[in-house]
């Protein structure tokens, strides 16, 4: 068998580490925050966090996502976040106007794709996309909640996977981007009306039948433990004292 792309699931070790570098390396370029920004923004939830990595033939890292499991200590960022500036919304009463299932309600806290040409870089994306779609399924998600950047939205909106703003907020500046909004979905009626809408896009990115030259693992893979049974991740600052 020819040497083709990867995607993997919950990685570890040197492999999770060149993850989160590819997402350092791609925040850098698009939104110019540091890896130690990253980490200062992100590391109250890494008891949550759980990464997907897709590696190219080479075995090098090009396209990340990093994923906020239900249960953990600090909650959902998206739901802290709008609580400040620019949105100053009141999470918990937004996620009831959303009509979130909290417990089963996950983030899509970050996405990142290393530039490569034409089709190639697209099937790290569309990669990426079946491998929530195939948590979502798994691990019986029943909403996500994300602060996306309007490129990224725009890209999930062409494939049929179309979020909806939060409640109470709207388009404004968040970490870098110029323009990013919070959105929710519900998994069933997103995916309902992708197969009705973008029937070729729910056949290529949901359900996997065009992601020829990707290997994807079994369903078993899939499976994540939620963050309140993971083992409870110390976390300094950088630079804080301990």
């Amino acid at each position: 068998m020819s040497a083709q792309a990867r995607l993997h699931v919950s990685p570890t070790g040197s492999l999770l580490e060149a993850a989160r570098e590819c997402e350092a390396d791609v925040f850098w370029r698009w939104y110019g925050n540091t890896r130690e920004e990253i980490d200062l923004e992100y590391g109250p939830y890494e008891d949550a966090s759980v990464f997907l990595a897709v590696t190219d033939s080479d075995g090098d890292v090009v396209a990340a996502m990093r994923l906020l499991r239900p249960g953990g200590s600090a909650g959902l960022k998206t739901l802290h976040d709008i609580g400040g500036a620019p949105w100053y919304a009141d999470g918990t009463r937004a996620a009831a106007a959303a009509g979130l299932t909290l417990t089963s309600t996950w983030e899509v806290a970050t996405v990142s794709s290393r530039r490569r040409l034409g089709s190639q870089g697209l099937r790290h994306s569309f990669a990426l996309y079946h491998a929530l779609g195939a948590i979502a399924r798994v691990n019986a998600m029943t909403d996500f909640v994300a602060v996306l950047d309007d490129r990224v939205r725009r890209l999930l909106d062409s494939v049929g996977l179309v979020t909806r703003p939060i409640p109470g907020t709207r388009p404004g500046p968040y970490l870098g981007s110029p323009s990013s909004t919070p959105v929710f979905a519900n998994v069933n009626t997103m995916l309902r009306a992708q197969r009705r809408d973008h029937p070729e896009s729910f056949a290529l990115v949901t359900v996997g039948t065009g992601l020829d030259g990707v290997a994807v693992p079994p369903d078993s893979e899939f499976r994540i433990a939620p963050a309140a049974d993971s083992i409870p991740y110390s976390w300094t600052a950088p630079g804080a004292l301990v």
